[in-house]
């Protein structure tokens, strides 16, 4: 999907062409929203809305900083909490405070001297399990960060890259908050020992070498254990046809990273004042309610309802490891580098 455009109405105006009447979104390949829910949106503001998806979180981000002088779109959506101080530091967005953003829980609002991002969504970075593998060989689910690295889990576990994906970063972050600044690397160097799988991305891993999940099946993927969401085993249920009655896939709770994503009108943005109605339908009670049967995420606003099968399958994680969005500034490059030295080399 990286690189694609879609469009949800038409338009005449070029891509980026600021064509006041076409709004345009740049996000990562996870973007999704219903087609009534956008077509509302288009009917109140006037505006058609276009989506262009960049591929994974991490490298979305990185190519709207290369083209910030002539961006492709108005409104970037999917920096999240472990890059969010790369854009901001790259001056990617201009300042603007959503209507409706005192509606935003209080633990999700960041920069709020310049507003220059909104946040939009939540959720849990956590490993998934394939329940039925586990059942299978009479095995224990792993629980926690210590498990992953013993020996009945060896060659289990697959992960992403944490230089190009946001669920390797997180899964990285995570780990560097449970063992501190001087541990984390000897965890890494056990988990290596023990086998960890690490591939480009979400999509190749959970839909392709994960056992557990409907992708993974087909493709005959053969790693039980997975970084991926909380949220994952209710995607399980909701796609599967005939639904099961149980989420096919777990969680380990105690592996856990708590992501958060953001989204915000783009500096060079051509189309501000459509950009600027986009922001705040983003944060809209309509929109939030929408997002996670389409998104698999949580809602950042206050009140808004979430849905039975999230409740039932996918709960926030009760206790997720989190990082100050400074200290993730001040160590995510270095942290980055070693862990490629140490894992992929």
């Amino acid at each position: 999907m990286a690189g694609t455009l879609a469009a949800c109405g038409s338009s005449d105006g070029g891509q980026g062409s600021g064509d006041s009447k076409t709004v345009t979104l740049v996000s990562h390949d996870s973007w999704a929203a219903s087609k009534d829910v956008i077509a509302a949106f288009e009917k109140q503001s006037g505006y058609k809305v276009r989506v262009l998806k960049d591929g994974d979180a991490g490298q979305a981000v990185n190519k709207a900083i290369l083209t910030k002088d002539n961006p492709q779109g108005d409104v970037f959506f999917g920096v999240d909490n472990t890059l969010l101080s790369r854009a901001l530091d790259n001056d990617l967005f201009q300042s603007y405070e959503a209507k409706g953003s005192e509606r935003i829980k209080a633990e999700y609002r960041v920069d709020q001297d310049e507003h220059r991002v909104t946040p939009i969504d939540t959720g849990d970075i956590c490993v998934n399990y394939d329940k039925k593998y586990f059942a299978d060989h009479k095995l224990e689910p792993p629980k926690s960060f210590d498990d992953l690295v013993e020996p009945q889990y060896k060659n289990l576990l697959v992960t992403e890259n944490a230089s190009a994906s946001s669920p390797g970063l997180g899964f990285l972050l995570g780990t560097a908050a449970q063992y501190g600044d001087d541990g984390w690397e000897g965890y890494w160097k056990k988990l290596k020992a023990n086998g960890v799988k690490v591939v480009d991305g979400w999509e190749q891993a959970y839909n392709e070498e994960f056992s557990g999940s409907a992708g993974g099946k087909k493709a005959k993927g053969d790693r039980p254990l997975v970084v991926s969401y909380a949220s994952s085993p209710p995607a399980e249920v909701v796609f599967a046809d005939p639904k099961p009655s149980t989420a096919p896939t777990g969680v380990a709770e105690g592996t856990c990273f708590r992501q958060v994503e953001y989204a915000g009108l783009l500096s060079n943005a051509k189309n501000t004042k459509g950009g600027k109605a986009l922001l705040d339908f983003l944060i809209s009670e309509r929109f939030q309610e929408d997002m996670p049967m389409n998104m698999f995420v949580y809602p950042v606003r206050e009140g808004a309802q979430v849905p039975p099968e999230f409740v039932k399958y996918g709960p926030q994680a009760k206790d997720p490891e989190t990082m100050a969005p400074a200290k993730i500034a001040d160590h995510r490059d270095q942290w980055v580098k070693s862990w490629t030295s140490l894992v992929l080399k």
